[in-house]
């Protein structure tokens, strides 16, 4: 095995248990949650699995299945959505749609995710799915799929007007986790949910962020309000500096006030105490020579994010170690592993992430091969003479 040992200029901290915080935090609300977006990691949660109502929070479910529908090809940003008479009826937030309007995609959006318009989701739900109700079986699917176990949607809005109301349900923690879910894959997202103030309908209606936070506090990048008298104030607030997105989770505040100061609070908590060191690889060649491949190299990759969540108040120097194959026979499989990456504080070992081939390397045909030898023999031949 090859050993290149990497030192970082970082200063260092121990590993960071998953626990909840034993800090005094705003107790404002039923409910939150604070977690690191890379990592998933929960820094701080109060009652943070109990099934609560959501309000227009629920929207960002309705976000994640809109912007997966774009970047898989399904829809498109330009594609013209026509509200239907359900959509036009909705109450709540709105952009006031009326029975056969059409708008694009990317307004459609946009009044989504600036001014929670309840006719606009309810368009675009009809639009990917066929039907309100359709649209909700793959929210509900979509939830499963990403462990959102306190989780049951009735509705694509949040609106608690629907004789089936009191069961649409969700937790703190599975708003942070489909709220993950939507900035880490989707983070064009973004271009919508950081926008303070803007205007559909070629300018003649004006859309103004429900999120305060995304004029008064600094890094913010979302994500979604909500409001119902039965739910109260919530809020997932999101914001990203120095290289760490942290999401803030806030269920059934009194006052909006108090939602976003509850917001403030985390979110200033977890910069103040919490980095996310990522060890630098691109200086380094990540590659291993392959013996009877049709390429002489692979290169390597980690097999997921290196990036450990650490907190800032244990500084001690950490380093990172890269072991790699001295060499590898073909055929070599794309995830094959050939190394590893080892995060290290001292002795101590913090974090290990495989280090694995990043594309196929085919093995040499017999002929192949034969034309290679002859070619060496050549060339060997020629140098002699």
């Amino acid at each position: 095995m090859k050993r290149i040992c990497l030192a970082l200029a970082l200063a260092a901290m121990l590993w960071l248990p998953v626990e909840a915080a034993a800090v005094e935090l705003n107790e404002t609300g039923k409910s939150a949650c604070l977690m690191e977006a890379s990592t998933g990691k929960v820094l701080y949660e109060r009652n943070s699995h109990e099934p609560l109502a959501p309000a227009s929070v629920t929207k960002i479910m309705t976000l994640l299945l809109i912007m997966e529908a774009v970047d898989s090809g399904k829809i498109a940003l330009t594609d013209t959505v026509t509200a239907s008479e359900a959509a036009a009826a909705k109450g709540g937030s709105q952009i006031y749609l009326k029975a056969g309007e059409t708008m694009p995609v990317s307004d459609m959006l946009k009044a989504i995710a600036v001014s929670s318009a309840n006719d606009c989701a309810c368009a675009m739900a009809e639009h990917i799915a066929g039907s309100e109700s359709a649209f909700v079986e793959l929210m509900n699917r979509r939830a499963k799929e990403l462990g959102m176990e306190d989780t049951h949607f009735v509705n694509c809005t949040g609106l608690d007007d629907g004789e089936d109301a009191a069961q649409h349900k969700t937790s703190a923690y599975d708003i942070a986790l489909m709220s993950r879910e939507l900035l880490r894959n989707h983070p064009q997202v973004k271009q919508y949910t950081t926008i303070w103030m803007d205007t559909v309908r070629n300018g003649t209606f004006g859309l103004s962020n429900t999120n305060k936070l995304i004029r008064f506090y600094p890094g913010a990048t979302g994500l979604k309000t909500g409001f119902t008298a039965s739910a109260g104030y919530c809020l997932s607030a999101t914001a990203h500096r120095d290289g760490m997105e942290l999401i803030a989770v806030v269920m059934g505040a009194d006052t909006s006030q108090n939602r976003n100061a509850a917001c403030k609070q985390l979110l200033d908590y977890g910069f103040a105490n919490f980095a996310l060191v990522i060890p630098d690889l691109c200086d380094y060649d990540l590659k291993v020579p392959v013996t009877l491949g049709k390429s002489a190299f692979v290169s390597l990759q980690p097999q997921e994010d290196p990036g450990l969540l650490v907190d800032k108040s244990q500084k001690s120097a950490i380093s990172t170690e890269v072991e790699m194959e001295e060499g590898v026979t073909a055929p070599v499989s794309p995830g094959q592993q050939l190394g590893t990456v080892r995060i290290m504080a001292g002795e101590q070992l913090l974090s290990q992430v495989p280090l694995v081939a990043g594309e196929e390397i085919p093995r040499l045909t017999y002929g192949e091969i034969f034309a290679m030898v002859l070619g060496q023999a050549a060339m060997a031949k020629n140098a002699r003479n």
